[in-house]
């Protein structure tokens, strides 16, 4: 092939990202290309043993000599060894007719941390950085397809941050990637510091009860969502990212589910749904069954139960709200707390707290189960923001119970699905499965 034929080659199988960088050299009668992906690459490195000495020998044949030399020189085999050496972040140099191969991959570990709020035992522990070039360059060397497209765009009247939306442009949705690009033109704030703030101003119903996007800082769960088709929005300045469109379920998966089994990842999957179930419908379960049909449970358990109440002065909507409300300030305060009391002062707080209330006849023996079998099914929703949003439905739910008893907390429940039936993430279905959609790269390996 020619030199010209060669360089289209190039530019064909990069046509659908825009950050391959085509770079002439070209000093008298010496002419060489360059192809890189700009954020994979170390730029120094690229100038000081390529550009800078390129420059200051006098032939071609003297420069390939020393290319050879060099430990980062590797010599190209095929045309598609040359395609998949670009997406691991290698430098293609075409002289005198030929590749060549040089690893300047740019190292981004001493700018990153591990996962501290998405924690998983098994996979990896790699987090998202404040810098928005690292989280592109992680993003990049996980997902190696020539199809991945990043725009730049400014967002915030007076600070002008930095934010990439990224995709993939043969998977992504196409419908919601017009729907989010809409959001993000009518954004008219002066101030936008974070990734929180923005998905506050671009969420399609303001005052919805459930998240609309999934906000996360573990990488591999950006590259499942985008061989899924969805769309990455980051921000400079912030350690998270933005997911859309989502379904509620994609809220109930956890990263650590595509490590296991089919049966050990459906087990966990359970208790997940489980655990939502107990923290939504137990707390209106105790009221709705004590106060307008004890005659549901078995005898010993009635009395079991009306026995722990003794002496309790309050009704049991009170004494559950009393209860709630305390174990919301313990997990509020574990939160503000420095990281190094923060679990000694609630774990503490919580013993005192439970003793307390029971020894004091404030609440019963029986209410301090429920309110932690409730505080552990929260704790196992894989993300933060619906644990929150669960939170606050449960007080919807005791609400139902106290007023209508059972019958109330039924009509919650329902109400609860037909609102979830009629809302949607970016034009899709909130309640649509999300079916799992894997690729794979040339080498096999499943993304």
């Amino acid at each position: 092939m020619s030199s010209e034929e060669n360089i289209k080659w190039i530019n064909e199988q990069f046509k659908d990202t825009n950050e391959l960088t085509m770079k002439t050299l070209e000093d008298d009668d010496k002419k060489a290309e360059l192809f890189y992906i700009k954020p994979l690459i170390n730029v120094e490195l690229l100038q000081q043993i390529i550009i800078k000495p390129y420059f200051e020998m006098q032939s071609e044949t003297k420069f390939i000599r020393y290319l050879k030399a060099l430990p980062q020189f590797q010599d190209s085999k095929s045309q598609e060894q040359l395609k998949t050496e670009v997406l691991n972040g290698n430098v293609v140099l075409f002289i005198q007719n030929k590749f060549y191969l040089l690893d300047l991959k740019f190292s981004f570990n001493d700018q990153t941390n591990a996962a501290s709020v998405e924690t998983t035992i098994h996979g990896s522990q790699l987090a998202l950085s404040d810098n928005i070039a690292t989280n592109i360059n992680i993003i990049r060397s996980d997902y190696h397809q020539p199809t991945l497209y990043v725009e730049y765009a400014t967002i915030g009247q007076v600070n002008n941050h930095k934010m990439a939306i990224i995709y993939d442009k043969e998977k992504v949705n196409k419908n919601a990637l017009k729907l989010i690009t809409e959001k993000l033109q009518q954004v008219d704030k002066q101030v936008i510091t974070s990734t929180v703030q923005l998905s506050n101003y671009i969420n399609n119903k303001k005052l919805s009860l459930f998240p609309q996007l999934i906000m996360t800082e573990r990488p591999d769960r950006i590259v499942y969502n985008l061989a899924g088709g969805k769309v990455i929005i980051l921000v400079d300045g912030n350690p998270q990212a933005l997911i859309a469109p989502v379904y509620f379920f994609d809220f109930m998966t956890s990263m650590e589910d595509n490590y296991h089994s089919f049966y050990i990842s459906f087990f966990l999957k359970f208790l997940r749904y489980t655990g939502l179930f107990i923290s939504l419908l137990l707390p209106g379960l105790y009221i709705g069954i004590t106060s307008f049909a004890p005659e549901v449970f078995r005898t010993e358990l009635a009395l079991t139960i009306a026995g722990s109440r003794i002496g309790v002065p309050f009704s049991s909507f009170v004494e559950v709200l009393f209860m709630l409300f305390f174990m919301e300030m313990l997990l509020e305060a574990s939160i503000r707390l420095p990281k190094s009391i923060s679990a000694t002062a609630t774990t503490v707080g919580g013993l005192i707290l439970g003793t307390a209330v029971t020894e004091a006849s404030l609440a019963s023996d029986i209410m301090v189960i429920i309110v932690s079998a409730v505080a552990i099914s929260t704790f196992v929703i894989p993300i933060n923001e619906m644990a929150f949003s669960i939170r606050v439905i449960r007080f919807i739910f005791i609400l139902a119970a106290t007023l209508l008893g059972l019958a109330g907390l039924t009509l919650a429940l329902y109400a609860m699905i037909m609102y979830l039936v009629s809302i949607d993430s970016f034009g899709e279905p909130y309640l649509k499965f999300n079916e799992k959609k894997t690729s794979k790269t040339k080498a096999g390996e499943e993304i």
